[in-house]
């Protein structure tokens, strides 16, 4: 079963600081890419991610509460896009870095789809909502969760891209619980899929020598329900088993 690190949000919890990790995140590894969901604790460059990469057969950077502080990306911080998790972005931008180039697959989701551009030298858009034109991308009001991770508005797929060939079609119905989003888009980075409102809501990695994704929505809610979801966990677990098997065998 191949092993898949999972970098992790720097939190508190009654006052006592903490690293964690979303269930949903670690359920869809480990039920839709039957694989071994590990957390990364956010440490920043504590860790030789070289070595660290060595041990893992694909990372899933995973969504969160938090935004990436637009220091990362050349913009100026607004009280109105907190909260930011620094401690996170010192930890998964240079992981992200570190893992295209070891060729270690690659599945990014929301906060770490915006990772993702931000790591190759893109920018962010925060506050979609207050953008002429623009969708409210934010998640329903309600406690029902079910609604909240229900299908929000469509996501066209581009084609001969990598999401078009996992899903098999043209068009998705995603969910969305975002306020930022993609802004510049890397020029390493090939847009997959966009929303309605122009939105970028998936990108691949160009040329990349392993799996390289990054969704905006939330596949990872009750995956194992969602064939689209089961799809693109099951890709990138096929991903992650291929590393462990050349893995296997180089040793």
């Amino acid at each position: 079963m191949p092993l898949i690190g999972l970098p992790s949000d720097s939190t508190f919890i009654d006052d006592i600081p903490f690293h964690a990790v979303g269930d949903k995140y670690v359920r869809a590894v480990a039920e839709a890419s039957d694989a071994a969901p590990v957390m990364i604790p956010s440490l920043g460059s504590l860790f030789h991610l070289p070595q660290l990469l060595e041990r893992f057969d694909g990372i899933v950077v995973t969504g969160a509460t938090s935004n990436v502080h637009p220091a990362r990306y050349g913009a100026i911080a607004s009280p109105d896009s907190e909260p930011y998790d620094e401690d996170r972005d010192a930890t998964t931008l240079d992981l992200i870095r570190c893992a295209l180039s070891m060729a270690v697959p690659l599945l990014a989701i929301c906060r770490g789809h915006q990772e993702l551009n931000v790591a190759l030298g893109g920018t962010l858009q925060s506050e979609v909502q207050e953008q002429p034109g623009k969708l409210d991308h934010r998640a329903p009001k309600t406690d029902d969760f079910d609604v909240r991770y229900g299908p929000n508005h469509s996501v066209i797929c581009a084609g001969g891209g990598i999401l078009r060939r996992i899903m098999g079609r043209r068009e998705l119905q995603v969910n969305s619980l975002h306020r930022q989003a993609v802004g510049r888009v890397a020029s390493g980075l090939f847009v997959e899929g966009t929303a309605p409102d122009g939105t970028i809501e998936a990108v691949s990695v160009k040329n990349a020598s392993a799996f390289a994704l990054g969704v905006q929505w939330h596949p990872e809610y009750k995956a194992t329900e969602n064939p689209d979801s089961v799809k693109l966990f099951s890709a990138f677990g096929d991903a992650a088993r291929e590393r462990a098997a050349r893995k296997r065998l180089a040793a």
